[in-house]
């Protein structure tokens, strides 16, 4: 009893000195469901990157994650435990990232459990730095070919919806299980934030590869949002670099061949959400190790 009493006590995010921070615009991604292709995770890796954001505040993974559910990540070197890593999350702080707006970027596992509890103490941080604006990054697989780049969007009002749909970023209709987004969106919106979700629709035909071509057109929608610049020349060279070197495994692969012609036909014929797929999405089709360093 005595430690489930501590535990309530504590916080469950857990900060440093608070940055200065001028118009902070506040980006997530999340690691778990919703991350297809991995791209949530790596657009926060990529702004952290590219704009060397510098760490504040982490999340205590006692108090939102399963360890039987996300593995804590051990180094092991010589029957030695050099490192024990646990599951968790950081907020980076990135000042003026270009043109005098800064950024509060998350980049952190997608929550096991409390998660109001969590959203509370987020929207608490936020307030306290200065966010107005949230936007949360996700990624699907979908009956999409690997040269698209279709986003779609939640959003907490029509206004904001209006806004994203001249970048041709359409509304999702959907019901059925939601993710961590949603409840950042939902309990953001009751606070007065301005929240936005970003879905990538990534190519079910596609695993283990870095989609740039998705990347730099999120980073443009972000940076349309936030009204700032931000190139994104390294991302569209990776891009170009990969997009031949999978075009030349399609060329020798006749499955694929086969899914991407039906996924064609179907574009033709107005039956894009009704294509019976040869194969699952959960098969891997093609699986390249990424190639190309690290952006």
């Amino acid at each position: 009893m005595q430690h489930i009493i501590m535990m309530m006590g504590e916080k469950g995010i857990i900060r440093e000195e608070l940055p200065h921070l001028n118009k902070p615009l506040f980006i997530a991604g999340f690691d778990g469901w919703g991350n297809a292709l991995g791209i949530s995770k790596a657009i926060a890796d990529y702004l952290i990157r590219k704009t060397k954001a510098r760490p504040f505040a982490t999340i205590h993974p006692d108090m939102f994650y399963r360890y039987d559910a996300i593995r804590p990540l051990v180094n092991i070197i010589e029957g030695q435990l050099q490192g024990f890593l646990p599951p968790g999350g950081i907020f980076y702080a990135a000042e003026d990232p270009a043109a005098g707006r800064d950024l509060v970027i998350l980049n952190a596992s997608e929550p096991n459990f409390h998660w109001f509890r969590f959203v509370d103490e987020l929207f608490s941080l936020c307030k306290d730095v200065g966010i107005e604006t949230v936007i949360t990054i996700g990624s699907m697989y979908d009956n999409v070919l690997h040269n698209e780049r279709i986003i779609s969007c939640v959003a907490s009002d029509q206004h904001l919806v209006s806004i994203l749909k001249k970048k041709k970023i359409f509304p999702i209709h959907y019901q059925g299980p939601g993710s961590f987004h949603s409840i950042i969106q939902f309990e953001g919106k009751k606070r007065g934030f301005n929240c936005i979700s970003l879905w990538c629709h990534c190519p079910f035909y596609l695993e283990g590869i870095t989609h740039f071509g998705l990347l730099a057109a999120l980073v443009e929608i972000i940076a349309y949002i936030g009204e700032f610049k931000m190139d994104t020349d390294d991302l569209e060279k990776n891009w170009d670099k990969l997009s031949d070197r999978i075009q030349k495994l399609i060329e020798n692969n006749t499955k694929v061949q086969d899914i991407i012609k039906e996924l064609q036909d179907a574009r033709a014929s107005g039956l894009r959400d009704t294509i019976k797929r040869s194969i699952s999405k959960d098969e891997k089709v093609i699986h390249i190790k990424d190639f190309l360093d690290p952006v």
